[in-house]
């Protein structure tokens, strides 16, 4: 998987080891054991995110160089800090700098995956005979780049989640340039048409629901440009941690999306870099 290549690891974590906070010494006498370091406990978070095994396998992993009790309690430091949703924001802004974001068209859609320690923001998989799963939502441009995001239990309804995941994506200021959205007929409500207008999206396209008794084709849409999205769902399902997902707590689950689509977008600099400019191309 691109994710574990070492390039692409080291501009990850590159772009990660300033945003971690600088640790306060509290020991009195300062004679406690050495701290683990951040770098061995980023690489135990992208084994568990890539295979999706539990936080004991991929300390063993990695050669038990750090225990999985320390890394998930660095993982909550460093999301308290907002340290995977910045890696996030800036890999989107380096990816729209070098190579640019195109959002005259974008398109939105949801995916249910399995979550069978259940918790928070999990519900009954109407796929999967109602065992317990997550969907995330996201918003994506004209090329697959996710801008938006979020997530819920596995039951809610794909029109649930379109305001927050476009808020989401407003949040970055990346939906004042969008022309057009395209959605499945999942959407297709009023509730979704007042929606898009409150975000000033007026031109939406959403396949239309088959009425009964109505032959199929009738009225339905081409899938159009909603195949950008299909695809970056299927890329963020090749990670393990999303695929079939452990954590209980709904940031947990945020923390592992928004790394995911760090090193995604970073594999895709790489490649730009690699066929644009191959004299940059480090020698192996």
């Amino acid at each position: 998987m691109r994710a574990t290549e070492p390039e692409v690891v080291d501009i990850v974590w590159a772009a990660i080891e300033p945003l971690i906070p600088v640790h306060a010494e509290t020991h009195p006498l300062g004679c406690h054991r050495p701290r683990a370091a951040d770098r061995d406990c980023f690489e135990v978070m992208l084994v568990r995110l890539v295979t999706g095994c539990s936080w004991e396998d991929a300390e063993r992993l990695c050669g038990n160089k750090v225990s999985d009790t320390t890394v998930r309690h660095r993982r909550d430091q460093w999301e308290a800090a907002g340290v995977f949703n910045a890696v996030a924001e800036e890999a989107i802004r380096a990816y729209d700098k070098i190579i640019g974001l195109d959002l005259c068209e974008v398109a939105v859609d949801g995916s249910l995956h399995k979550s069978p320690a259940g918790g928070e923001g999990t519900g009954k998989n109407p796929t999967d005979r109602a065992k317990l799963g997550w969907k995330w939502s996201v918003l994506t441009e004209k090329h697959g780049i996710p801008i938006g995001w979020t997530t819920d239990g596995a039951h809610r309804n794909d029109s649930v989640l379109l305001e927050p995941t476009l808020a989401d994506a407003a949040e970055r200021g990346l939906l004042s340039a969008v022309e057009t959205i395209w959605l499945d007929r999942g959407y297709d409500s009023e509730v979704t048409r007042t929606r898009l207008a409150e975000f000033g999206i007026a031109d939406a396209v959403i396949a239309k629901k088959r009425k009964r008794g109505e032959a199929e084709g009738t009225t339905t849409l081409p899938m159009g440009l909603r195949w950008p999205v299909e695809r970056t769902n299927s890329w963020l399902s090749n990670f393990g941690a999303l695929r079939r997902n452990t954590d209980r707590k709904i940031c947990h689950r945020l923390a592992q999306f928004a790394l995911a689509v760090a090193f995604l977008l970073t594999a895709k600099l790489i490649d730009w870099r690699n066929r644009w400019s191959p004299g940059c191309v480090p020698i192996r």
